[in-house]
Protein backbone atom coordinates (compact mmCIF):
# COMPACT_ATOMS: atom_id res chain seq x y z
CA UNK A 1 0.00 0.00 0.00
CA UNK A 2 1.36 3.45 -1.11
CA UNK A 3 2.15 6.13 1.92
CA UNK A 4 -0.04 8.54 1.40
CA UNK A 5 1.37 11.85 0.92
CA UNK A 6 0.06 16.01 1.67
CA UNK A 7 -0.55 16.39 -1.87
CA UNK A 8 -2.61 12.83 -2.82
CA UNK A 9 -5.01 10.93 -0.90
CA UNK A 10 -6.68 7.25 -1.80
CA UNK A 11 -10.40 6.40 -0.49
CA UNK A 12 -11.50 3.08 -1.00
CA UNK A 13 -15.25 3.86 -1.59
CA UNK A 14 -15.86 0.36 -2.94
CA UNK A 15 -15.41 -1.16 0.35
CA UNK A 16 -17.95 -0.86 3.30
CA UNK A 17 -16.05 1.31 5.66
CA UNK A 18 -14.97 3.62 3.15
CA UNK A 19 -11.48 3.69 3.67
CA UNK A 20 -9.53 6.61 3.97
CA UNK A 21 -12.21 9.07 3.09
CA UNK A 22 -11.91 11.43 6.29
CA UNK A 23 -8.55 11.96 5.62
CA UNK A 24 -9.08 12.15 1.88
CA UNK A 25 -11.92 15.16 2.81
CA UNK A 26 -9.61 16.67 5.37
CA UNK A 27 -6.73 17.80 2.91
CA UNK A 28 -9.35 18.61 0.41
CA UNK A 29 -11.12 20.84 2.49
CA UNK A 30 -7.51 22.45 3.31
CA UNK A 31 -6.23 23.08 0.17
CA UNK A 32 -10.35 24.20 -0.88
CA UNK A 33 -11.46 26.12 2.29
CA UNK A 34 -15.00 27.29 0.48
CA UNK A 35 -15.70 23.46 -1.01
CA UNK A 36 -16.88 20.40 0.97
CA UNK A 37 -17.15 16.92 0.01
CA UNK A 38 -19.29 13.90 1.16
CA UNK A 39 -19.74 10.26 1.08
CA UNK A 40 -22.91 8.58 1.38
CA UNK A 41 -23.37 4.96 0.77
CA UNK A 42 -26.56 3.31 -0.06
CA UNK A 43 -28.00 6.44 -0.16
CA UNK A 44 -31.62 7.31 -1.05
CA UNK A 45 -32.06 11.08 -0.39
CA UNK A 46 -30.19 14.11 0.13
CA UNK A 47 -32.37 16.78 1.90
CA UNK A 48 -31.95 20.49 0.48
CA UNK A 49 -29.58 22.50 1.93
CA UNK A 50 -28.46 26.06 1.05
CA UNK A 51 -25.27 25.87 -1.40
CA UNK A 52 -25.03 24.48 -4.60
CA UNK A 53 -23.47 20.64 -4.89
CA UNK A 54 -22.61 18.88 -7.67
CA UNK A 55 -23.27 15.23 -6.91
CA UNK A 56 -21.72 12.12 -8.66
CA UNK A 57 -23.24 8.74 -9.24
CA UNK A 58 -20.47 6.41 -8.26
CA UNK A 59 -22.06 2.99 -7.49
CA UNK A 60 -25.48 1.52 -8.55
CA UNK A 61 -28.24 2.01 -10.46
CA UNK A 62 -31.96 3.56 -9.92
CA UNK A 63 -34.29 6.90 -10.68
CA UNK A 64 -33.79 9.73 -8.75
CA UNK A 65 -36.32 12.88 -8.60
CA UNK A 66 -35.07 16.61 -8.11
CA UNK A 67 -37.97 18.51 -8.24
CA UNK A 68 -40.19 18.61 -11.29
CA UNK A 69 -36.79 16.41 -13.08
CA UNK A 70 -36.98 12.92 -12.85
CA UNK A 71 -34.46 10.23 -14.62
CA UNK A 72 -32.99 6.59 -14.50
CA UNK A 73 -28.83 7.17 -13.91
CA UNK A 74 -26.19 4.87 -13.62
CA UNK A 75 -22.83 4.83 -12.39
CA UNK A 76 -21.02 8.02 -14.09
CA UNK A 77 -23.92 10.01 -14.13
CA UNK A 78 -24.10 13.54 -11.99
CA UNK A 79 -26.97 14.87 -10.51
CA UNK A 80 -27.06 18.88 -10.15
CA UNK A 81 -28.82 20.40 -6.82
CA UNK A 82 -28.94 24.06 -6.13
CA UNK A 83 -29.76 25.84 -3.45
CA UNK A 84 -33.03 24.79 -1.67
CA UNK A 85 -33.00 21.32 -3.97
CA UNK A 86 -33.15 17.75 -2.66
CA UNK A 87 -32.33 14.40 -4.46
CA UNK A 88 -35.06 11.23 -3.75
CA UNK A 89 -34.08 7.88 -5.35
CA UNK A 90 -35.86 5.05 -5.71
CA UNK A 91 -32.72 2.88 -4.99
CA UNK A 92 -29.87 2.79 -3.10
CA UNK A 93 -26.74 4.61 -4.55
CA UNK A 94 -23.36 5.17 -3.95
CA UNK A 95 -22.92 9.53 -3.84
CA UNK A 96 -20.36 11.67 -3.67
CA UNK A 97 -21.30 14.88 -3.31
CA UNK A 98 -19.15 18.40 -3.78
CA UNK A 99 -20.43 21.06 -1.87
CA UNK A 100 -19.57 24.25 -4.34
CA UNK A 101 -19.66 27.77 -4.52
CA UNK A 102 -20.88 29.86 -7.65
CA UNK A 103 -24.43 29.53 -8.86
CA UNK A 104 -25.18 27.24 -11.34
CA UNK A 105 -26.71 28.39 -14.61
CA UNK A 106 -30.38 27.59 -15.43
CA UNK A 107 -29.10 26.12 -18.78
CA UNK A 108 -27.44 22.84 -16.82
CA UNK A 109 -29.69 20.13 -16.40
CA UNK A 110 -30.33 18.89 -12.97
CA UNK A 111 -29.74 15.34 -14.28
CA UNK A 112 -26.56 14.95 -16.68
CA UNK A 113 -25.76 11.66 -18.59
CA UNK A 114 -22.45 11.12 -20.37
CA UNK A 115 -23.44 8.36 -22.44
CA UNK A 116 -27.20 9.33 -23.22
CA UNK A 117 -27.17 13.24 -23.80
CA UNK A 118 -26.81 13.94 -27.19
CA UNK A 119 -25.28 17.08 -26.75
CA UNK A 120 -22.28 15.56 -24.87
CA UNK A 121 -20.09 13.60 -27.08
CA UNK A 122 -16.23 12.49 -27.20
CA UNK A 123 -14.17 15.19 -27.26
CA UNK A 124 -10.93 13.61 -27.06
CA UNK A 125 -8.12 15.83 -25.37
CA UNK A 126 -5.99 16.30 -22.18
CA UNK A 127 -5.54 12.57 -20.63
CA UNK A 128 -7.10 11.04 -23.45
CA UNK A 129 -5.77 12.38 -26.69
CA UNK A 130 -6.19 9.26 -29.05
CA UNK A 131 -8.81 10.65 -31.93
CA UNK A 132 -11.04 7.49 -31.13
CA UNK A 133 -10.59 8.34 -27.24
CA UNK A 134 -13.80 7.99 -24.73
CA UNK A 135 -13.95 11.39 -23.12
CA UNK A 136 -17.22 12.87 -22.25
CA UNK A 137 -16.83 16.89 -20.84
CA UNK A 138 -19.84 17.06 -18.56
CA UNK A 139 -19.69 20.45 -16.98
CA UNK A 140 -16.64 22.71 -18.63
CA UNK A 141 -14.51 25.49 -17.95
CA UNK A 142 -14.38 26.54 -22.05
CA UNK A 143 -17.84 26.65 -24.12
CA UNK A 144 -15.86 25.26 -26.93
CA UNK A 145 -15.61 21.95 -25.32
CA UNK A 146 -19.13 20.73 -23.99
CA UNK A 147 -22.73 22.53 -23.75
CA UNK A 148 -22.84 22.92 -20.21
CA UNK A 149 -20.30 25.73 -18.70
CA UNK A 150 -19.46 25.76 -14.69
CA UNK A 151 -16.60 27.52 -13.32
CA UNK A 152 -16.74 25.90 -10.14
CA UNK A 153 -16.11 22.72 -10.97
CA UNK A 154 -15.47 21.38 -14.26
CA UNK A 155 -15.61 16.97 -15.11
CA UNK A 156 -15.21 14.97 -17.78
CA UNK A 157 -15.64 10.95 -17.98
CA UNK A 158 -12.44 9.27 -19.58
CA UNK A 159 -11.29 6.27 -20.44
CA UNK A 160 -6.91 6.59 -19.68
CA UNK A 161 -4.56 4.25 -21.23
CA UNK A 162 -1.54 6.62 -21.38
CA UNK A 163 -2.35 9.84 -20.30
CA UNK A 164 0.62 12.19 -20.21
CA UNK A 165 2.25 13.21 -16.98
CA UNK A 166 1.95 16.76 -15.42
CA UNK A 167 0.79 18.85 -12.48
CA UNK A 168 -1.35 21.94 -12.03
CA UNK A 169 0.56 24.99 -9.50
CA UNK A 170 -0.12 26.08 -6.40
CA UNK A 171 -0.88 29.18 -7.18
CA UNK A 172 -4.07 29.68 -9.76
CA UNK A 173 -3.93 25.98 -10.08
CA UNK A 174 -6.72 23.50 -9.08
CA UNK A 175 -7.41 20.13 -7.29
CA UNK A 176 -8.34 17.42 -9.34
CA UNK A 177 -9.29 13.89 -8.75
CA UNK A 178 -10.24 10.54 -9.98
CA UNK A 179 -13.67 8.53 -9.29
CA UNK A 180 -12.64 5.32 -10.46
CA UNK A 181 -15.10 3.59 -11.77
CA UNK A 182 -13.66 0.68 -13.97
CA UNK A 183 -9.90 -0.72 -13.85
CA UNK A 184 -8.48 -3.40 -16.67
CA UNK A 185 -5.24 -5.41 -15.32
CA UNK A 186 -2.41 -3.22 -14.96
CA UNK A 187 -4.38 -0.22 -14.51
CA UNK A 188 -2.59 2.63 -11.96
CA UNK A 189 -1.90 5.96 -10.90
CA UNK A 190 1.27 7.45 -10.68
CA UNK A 191 2.16 10.47 -8.30
CA UNK A 192 4.78 12.69 -7.14
CA UNK A 193 5.52 15.61 -4.88
CA UNK A 194 8.86 15.94 -6.35
CA UNK A 195 8.36 18.11 -8.77
CA UNK A 196 10.53 20.74 -8.24
CA UNK A 197 13.19 18.27 -8.71
CA UNK A 198 12.04 16.71 -12.04
CA UNK A 199 11.90 20.09 -13.29
CA UNK A 200 15.55 20.51 -12.99
CA UNK A 201 16.52 17.37 -14.47
CA UNK A 202 20.05 17.85 -14.56
CA UNK A 203 20.39 18.10 -10.75
CA UNK A 204 18.68 14.54 -10.64
CA UNK A 205 20.64 11.60 -9.24
CA UNK A 206 19.92 7.81 -9.93
CA UNK A 207 19.08 7.59 -6.04
CA UNK A 208 16.69 10.93 -6.64
CA UNK A 209 15.66 9.24 -9.56
CA UNK A 210 14.43 6.05 -7.89
CA UNK A 211 12.26 7.99 -5.42
CA UNK A 212 10.80 10.19 -7.81
CA UNK A 213 7.24 8.61 -8.37
CA UNK A 214 5.42 6.68 -6.63
CA UNK A 215 2.77 4.06 -8.19
CA UNK A 216 -0.90 3.84 -6.58
CA UNK A 217 -2.59 0.45 -7.88
CA UNK A 218 -6.47 1.34 -8.21
CA UNK A 219 -9.81 -0.87 -7.63
CA UNK A 220 -13.19 -0.14 -8.88
CA UNK A 221 -14.50 2.79 -6.72
CA UNK A 222 -11.69 4.34 -5.65
CA UNK A 223 -11.44 8.22 -5.18
CA UNK A 224 -7.83 9.51 -5.83
CA UNK A 225 -7.38 13.18 -4.90
CA UNK A 226 -4.41 14.95 -5.91
CA UNK A 227 -3.75 18.41 -4.87
CA UNK A 228 -1.89 21.57 -6.85
CA UNK A 229 1.55 20.85 -7.11
CA UNK A 230 1.81 16.99 -7.61
CA UNK A 231 2.46 15.48 -10.64
CA UNK A 232 -0.06 12.77 -11.51
CA UNK A 233 -0.99 10.43 -14.78
CA UNK A 234 -3.18 7.08 -15.32
CA UNK A 235 -2.31 4.49 -17.14
CA UNK A 236 -3.00 1.02 -17.69
CA UNK A 237 -6.69 1.19 -18.25
CA UNK A 238 -8.54 3.21 -16.14
CA UNK A 239 -12.07 4.78 -16.80
CA UNK A 240 -12.64 7.61 -14.41
CA UNK A 241 -14.58 10.60 -13.69
CA UNK A 242 -12.29 13.56 -13.40
CA UNK A 243 -13.01 16.00 -11.64
CA UNK A 244 -11.05 19.75 -11.31
CA UNK A 245 -12.00 21.94 -8.49
CA UNK A 246 -11.98 24.45 -9.24
CA UNK A 247 -12.20 24.49 -12.83
CA UNK A 248 -9.83 23.51 -15.27
CA UNK A 249 -8.03 26.79 -16.12
CA UNK A 250 -6.58 26.93 -19.60
CA UNK A 251 -2.94 26.97 -19.16
CA UNK A 252 -2.91 25.45 -15.70
CA UNK A 253 -1.70 22.14 -17.01
CA UNK A 254 1.93 22.13 -17.16
CA UNK A 255 3.63 18.44 -18.99
CA UNK A 256 6.26 16.85 -17.35
CA UNK A 257 7.62 14.22 -19.18
CA UNK A 258 10.05 15.97 -21.02
CA UNK A 259 11.59 16.47 -17.94
CA UNK A 260 11.58 12.79 -16.92
CA UNK A 261 12.47 11.57 -20.59
CA UNK A 262 15.70 14.13 -20.04
CA UNK A 263 16.39 12.35 -17.00
CA UNK A 264 16.82 9.02 -17.97
CA UNK A 265 18.64 9.45 -20.72
CA UNK A 266 21.31 11.17 -18.87
CA UNK A 267 21.59 8.50 -16.34
CA UNK A 268 20.85 5.79 -18.59
CA UNK A 269 17.89 4.13 -16.65
CA UNK A 270 16.67 0.89 -17.12
CA UNK A 271 15.22 -1.56 -15.41
CA UNK A 272 13.74 -1.21 -11.79
CA UNK A 273 14.69 2.48 -11.78
CA UNK A 274 13.55 3.33 -15.24
CA UNK A 275 11.21 6.68 -15.25
CA UNK A 276 7.86 6.11 -16.81
CA UNK A 277 6.60 8.72 -19.25
CA UNK A 278 4.33 9.09 -22.08
CA UNK A 279 5.98 9.18 -25.71
CA UNK A 280 4.55 11.87 -27.28
CA UNK A 281 4.54 14.29 -24.66
CA UNK A 282 7.89 13.45 -24.10
CA UNK A 283 9.15 15.76 -27.27
CA UNK A 284 8.59 19.12 -26.09
CA UNK A 285 7.34 21.13 -23.15
CA UNK A 286 3.82 20.77 -23.20
CA UNK A 287 1.52 23.43 -21.20
CA UNK A 288 -2.76 23.21 -21.99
Amino acid sequence: MVRAGDSFRVAHLGRDAAEGFAALRERFVAFNPDYDLSWSADCRELEACDRPRVVFVHHGTGNVTVGADRSPVTVGDVVVLRPGASLIADAPLGLLAFTTTNEIDAAIPSILRPDHDPLITDEPGGCATAADAYRRVVLTWLGRNGPYNYRALNCHRVAMTDSFSHYHPREGGFDEMYLVQDVRPGGRVLVSEQVAAIEDPDSVTRDQAAELIREIPVETGDLVWVGRGAMHRALGGVLAHVVTVPGFIPGCEIGLDHHLRAIGERLGLSGEVELPYNAEASTRAVVK
